[in-house]
């Protein structure tokens, strides 16, 4: 017997199966927009689908697995939130690319750490690595002067050959000397302080929705108007002094953060974040 084909005009077209032989269990205790998307997403991994192959329509879906189109929208719905596929109005629906984990908001891990513990590949394109004086929003989040020298790094980060997030780094003075010629395109600015004996022992970071401007969605190759995730974050030093400030853009498309969530010692009702690490004193949070 043919197995089925999942897309109309994708590039693997596939013999259908017998009609009715896709038909969704009407009599099981899962409902049957819940059954689809399983039923989709098994299609896909059978088919050996990738990130930008196209999928069937509604109409099509219809058809295939006989059920009604709320059930249909009910389904993708869901696929779309969970980050399987890719809606486009006037094109149709795709294989999504899989966004990446990252623990960057609740931990003192740098992207470069992040994406190498899962076997990845950060390339940095260095944009600007000098010193300027610091601004008013600079000068606040290091502790300094406005006005004061401080070293700025900007880094267009790539994994695996990809844009992935625009980064500016703002140091201290004393230590952004230490790396200020520094070949930053393949290597962790983290790994390479802490060779300096510089730390960062806990930190304050915040992430928050914004879209694209121009700039921003040319250098991400994303387009203007897209989403992004923006991280802020100041680290401190052993001696509780700020050693690094930095705003980051990471593409919406291909970026999820994930929270680790414990209660609160003595009130259950309230979530917070933990760090589990060694870095950060023990019992710190971040309240949501």
């Amino acid at each position: 017997m043919s197995s089925p084909s999942l897309t109309d005009t994708g590039v693997t077209q596939r013999p259908e199966m017998e009609p009715g032989l896709r038909e969704i269990d009407r009599r099981a205790p899962l409902p049957m927009y819940h059954q689809l998307k399983h039923r989709i997403i098994e299609d896909i991994s059978r088919q050996g689908l990738r990130p930008g192959d196209i999928l069937p329509g509604e109409h099509r879906l219809c058809e295939q697995f006989g059920v009604s189109r709320t059930v249909v929208r009910q389904a993708l719905l869901q696929l779309e939130h969970q980050g399987v596929i890719d809606r486009v109005k006037g094109k149709g629906t795709f294989v999504a690319h899989q966004k990446t984990p990252e623990s960057l908001v609740h931990t003192l891990a740098g992207l470069y750490e992040e994406v190498a513990a899962r076997g990845g590949h950060v390339h940095s394109e260095v944009r600007r690595q000098e010193v300027i004086a610091a601004d008013g929003d600079i000068a606040d989040a290091l502790a300094v002067q406005p006005g004061a020298h401080v070293v700025v790094i900007e880094r267009l980060r790539h994994i695996d050959g990809e844009p992935w997030s625009w980064t500016t780094t703002y140091l201290p003075v004393e230590v952004g000397m230490l790396v200020l010629d520094a070949d930053l395109s393949d290597q962790s600015l983290y790994a390479l302080l802490a060779r300096h004996g510089i730390r960062a022992v806990r930190g304050v970071r915040s992430a928050e929705a914004v879209s694209a401007d121009e700039k921003q969605g040319q250098l991400l190759e994303i387009g203007t108007g897209k989403a992004l995730l923006v991280l802020r974050s100041v680290g401190y030093d052993e001696n509780d002094r700020p050693m690094e400030y930095f705003v980051a853009y990471h593409r919406g498309d291909r970026s999820r953060f994930e929270f680790q969530l414990t209660a609160s010692p003595g009130d259950p009702s309230t979530a917070s974040l933990r760090h589990t690490g060694s870095s950060m004193p023990s019992g710190d949070t971040v309240n949501l």
